[in-house]
């Protein structure tokens, strides 16, 4: 039987209102990307060069690191991967996430949320990072 997760991380809360729509739309199961040390809202400040976030996005090879990891991914066929958008593209987090996981043989699909970006970019950015695995839809949910 093939079964869907729906992956996520979300810094304020927006992200995951999105997820679990999106969840119960596909009769999915749910896992969120829990940061090992939680932002707060200094590190999301976008405007302070010096921030968390900042500092991460500025650097391409950060991974933040997150609590736990989806025990269970081998069950799923489908998986969507979703997040808010972070200087237009997914914030490194998500890496962390990819890269703990082995996601071969699935279906990935991005969906994200946004103030003012796409999704493409961000699904574009996953597609080039991670080309051994099958990316396919892609959905802004604000």
């Amino acid at each position: 039987m093939k079964k869907t997760l729906v992956v996520y991380f979300s810094a304020t809360g927006t992200t995951k209102a999105a997820a679990r729509d999106l969840a119960k739309e596909l009769g999915a199961d749910l896992y969120e990307i829990v940061p090992e040390q939680p932002y707060t809202a200094a590190d999301l400040d976008w405007r302070d060069k010096s921030s968390r976030s900042t500092l991460e996005m500025k650097d391409k090879s950060s991974r933040p690191a997150i609590k736990g990891r989806c025990e269970n991914i081998a069950d799923y066929d489908t998986v969507w991967i979703g997040f808010p958008v972070w200087w237009y593209t997914a914030p490194t987090i998500v890496n962390t996430f990819i890269e703990a996981h082995n996601l071969s043989g699935k279906v990935l699909n991005v969906f994200a949320t946004s103030g003012g970006s796409t999704v493409e970019g961000s699904a574009n950015d996953l597609k080039k990072a991670y080309p051994q695995y099958t990316w396919f839809d892609s959905r802004l949910m604000n």
